[in-house]
């Protein structure tokens, strides 16, 4: 049952009252209302030679909230974004909901019809497109047009660097936009703070994407949090390669304003260009999927310079393999495990580190560091329950269970579903899909997705335990397993591998050094060479890999 809120008899102390002097909606609104005076002249955001200060920042975002109203923009309305890490893409995380708007960030790697699907879905009045991505905004709203569905207004976002190709247009252009607004626009704050700031869809890993409704409240606080679990003082240096459309940036986006720190801006994310961007900014934080950690330690010698000092690195989407975090540490990165969903705003837990580990050897570190770990500050709590029962699971790291939350950054619910959002609800948490483990410390392990599982002849086999197996072969760069059916053990694990250039290894090799490091039960029966489909923040597409593996048919049957 959902525990639902309803306004009750407040508890009164005499003498106090409840105003405007010591109550205001909390927004990440005012992290840059702060920043823009006490951090104005320092650099906010850098992209190439282009460079903005806190106060042009802030200007530059009160200016389009302006353009924004003066175009019909009102309370609600849905502002939609296909764009890469740009300044741009920066500043309507501001701009939008200044505009008393709800912010629809898209990704870059849809095609014509997805994007044109989550348009309508979304009810878009206006879609900002960078120059890069226009096909495919052109693309969609010519399948909207077809349709009959009123057409959202189409902005361009040209390249702010000079060499660079432009595309000539007759649409509206951002920078002209932006000259249309008033620096003298009254901001729109939330009357609540439960309004809505941004709606985000889910990368859909396993189904269609759902879209996710945040508000400013959890924005403001998971932006905190992740300024805590990221360990931000005052001015860091942040390397923009996790896509701001993702969960807003991990909410770094806002997090970094309530800093004063520096937005790098980086279009496309290379090995080569991290390594320049750290070295010429002097980066400090910077975050990315498993997928980036595997591109910085496979890099050529030639395209890596030293570090400056340590840079933190916060990675999430999947259990980082031991191997990577090796590497990771030899080349200066100290590596930080988050895990969280779309629904939690990104990260919902870190992996603390406690002082006594250190004296652990190599190989237990890594595992501990591999444990998604416990709930930061913004969520109230973590379990892993029976998702029947609703009762924990013991606390021995072996009884497995549904992860579960329960806090103030969790989603708001799901766009235009209320049944999806009563069910991800049921019991009064929110149902990750997860299977994980809670070690006697508290820390929690994922073991799986519950789609992901794989029963083998009534035995629960964990991919992600057999995937980092794989991981360890030296040959191995991306390894995903899924089951395959089998007439007599109904499934068994099929894992589709990538080798690193240059290197070799057959299947039957790699099956046997599974099978020397796992029981045999666990180890692949089917290895299928071959590029990993993945969503834009790193997480392999197993809904795709299942079906390619089921169109395989049986494997006992293929052997007859």
């Amino acid at each position: 049952m959902i525990r639902i809120y309803k306004q009750k008899e407040k508890i009164k102390m005499e003498g106090t009252i409840k105003c405007s002097a010591n109550y205001v909606p909390l927004t990440p609104i005012t992290f840059l209302e702060r920043s823009a005076v006490v951090y104005a002249n320092n650099i906010s955001v850098v992209y190439g030679d282009v460079k903005f200060t806190w106060r042009q920042t802030r200007e530059r975002c009160v200016r389009l909230a302006s353009a924004l109203a003066r175009l019909g923009i009102a309370a609600g309305d849905v502002v939609a974004a296909l764009a890469p890490n740009i300044p741009a893409m920066y500043e309507l995380h501001f701009g939008v909901p200044m505009a008393g708007a709800v912010l629809c960030t898209l990704n870059i790697r849809h095609d014509s019809v997805m994007v044109s699907k989550l348009l309508q879905h979304s009810g878009a009045k206006i879609i900002f497109v960078d120059y890069q991505f226009m096909p495919n905004a052109q693309g969609a709203l010519k399948i909207l047009s077809d349709s009959g569905t009123k057409l959202p207004l189409l902005i361009l976002i040209e390249e702010l660097i000079p060499s660079a190709t432009v595309l000539s247009s007759a649409c509206l252009e951002y920078e002209g936009l932006l000259a249309m607004g008033s620096l003298h626009f009254e901001v729109r704050q939330p009357k609540d703070e439960w309004d809505p700031i941004s709606l985000n869809y889910t990368s859909g890993t396993t189904s269609s994407p759902k879209g996710v409704v945040y508000s400013h409240r959890g924005a403001y606080l998971n932006s905190l949090a992740a300024v805590l679990l990221n360990e931000m003082s005052s001015m860091p240096v942040y390397l923009w390669c996790v896509p701001m459309f993702h969960c807003n940036g991990w909410c770094l986006t806002w997090g970094i304003a309530a800093q004063g720190g520096t937005n790098i801006c980086l279009r496309n994310v290379t090995a080569k260009g991290i390594f320049s961007k750290i070295a010429e900014h002097k980066v400090t934080h910077m975050g990315g999927a498993p997928t980036v950690l595997s591109m910085i330690i496979n890099s050529p010698s030639s395209d890596r310079k030293p570090l400056p000092g340590k840079v933190a690195v916060m990675t999430g989407a999947a259990p980082p393999p031991a191997r990577v975090l090796y590497k990771m540490a030899e080349l200066g990165f100290i590596l930080t495990h988050s895990y969280g969903l779309t629904e939690t705003y990104g990260p919902g837990t870190i992996c603390t580190w406690k002082p006594e580990w250190e004296s652990l050897s190599q190989e237990a570190q890594a595992k501990i560091k591999a444990r998604q770990g416990v709930q930061h500050l913004g969520i109230d709590e973590i379990a892993v329950k029976d998702p029947v029962t609703m009762k924990d699971v013991p606390a021995d790291a072996k009884n497995m269970g549904e992860v579960m939350f329960r806090g103030n950054t969790v989603m708001n619910g799901y766009f235009k579903n209320l049944e999806e959002t009563k069910e991800v609800f049921k019991g009064g948490w929110l149902r990750s899909g997860d299977l994980g483990v809670k070690h006697p410390d508290g820390y929690i392990e994922l073991k799986d997705r519950s789609k992901d599982i794989i029963i083998s002849g009534g035995e629960n086999i964990s991919t992600i335990e057999v995937e980092s197996v794989l991981f360890d072969h030296p040959a191995v760069l991306e390894a995903a397993v899924v089951g395959r059916p089998d007439d007599y053990w109904g499934e068994t694990p099929c894992a589709f591998v990538k080798l690193k250039d240059g290197c070799r290894a057959s299947a039957e090799k790699l099956i046997k050094y599974c099978r020397d490091h796992l029981p045999h039960y666990m180890a692949p029966k089917t290895i299928v060479f071959e590029d990993l489909p993945k969503t834009s923040t790193g997480k392999v597409q197993k809904f795709a890999l299942r079906e390619k593996a089921k169109a395989m048919g049986s494997l006992s049957k293929s052997k007859l």
